[in-house]
């Protein structure tokens, strides 16, 4: 794929790559920013991984709504890394995820999981409910001590408390896919026989990025 170092916005140390349906993080990419950049803004794309943020060595926000990042996503160790968006992309196992953010987040104190079947809530499956977010919230908090703002609200400490308490307990159970479904039915046969966004521009000026200014799930999610 072409990339073009056009596409690229640069406002001090924000580096913003929106909407130009790319697959991977282009080398040019942190040869010529990585050094600088405190925000990257990589939302909009079709990125299935992050390889490319090794050389992002200083970043302290990453945007990277509306992808296709997924259950195998790996991230370089960002120590300095304190607000994480992935909103809107395709994670359903949610312990995985957060054990990974432990390993190499550790400044982490942001985040927000919006649009993704691992962040159970009713704008996304109505089969969800408060409930389901909220034992949700619970366990992400359990593994993300340092949290302080997690999808669209921010962390009190009643929440903190709970999650001490009895947050390990309330393990989101991972969604299954039609391969697991058919696996258990043949399972079960051979017994028998003998589990937001804005509306977005994509323009790099106009794309909001951080938790912190969001109101309403329905400001995020469509």
């Amino acid at each position: 794929m072409a990339y073009n170092e056009s596409m690229v916005v640069v406002n001090g140390s924000q580096v913003s790559c929106i909407g130009h349906d790319w697959e991977d993080i282009p080398d040019f990419l942190g040869a010529k920013y990585g050094e600088v950049a405190r925000r990257l803004d990589l939302s909009f794309n079709q990125l299935r991984s992050l390889k490319g943020l090794k050389a992002f060595s200083q970043l302290e926000e990453l945007i990277v709504d509306n992808n296709l990042l997924g259950n195998d996503l790996r991230l370089p160790r960002l120590p300095r890394l304190h607000t994480l968006m992935l909103n809107k992309n395709q994670f359903t196992d949610i312990e995985a995820l957060l054990e990974h953010l432990v390993e190499v987040t550790p400044a982490l104190e942001y985040l927000s999981l919006l649009g993704n079947e691992a962040c159970p809530n009713q704008l996304v499956s109505m089969d969800k409910d408060e409930d389901d977010y909220q034992r949700y919230r619970y366990f992400v908090l359990h593994k993300l001590t340092n949290l302080k703002f997690l999808d669209t609200r921010k962390v009190t400490q009643s929440e903190r408390s709970e999650a001490e308490a009895r947050g390990a307990f309330m393990k989101v159970v991972k969604p299954k896919n039609d391969q697991d479904t058919a696996s258990d039915l043949r399972s079960e046969s051979t017994v028998t026989s003998y589990t937001p966004l804005p509306r977005g521009s994509k323009d790099a000026r106009n794309h909001k990025g951080s938790v912190i200014k969001t109101k309403k799930c329905n400001d995020i999610l469509e």
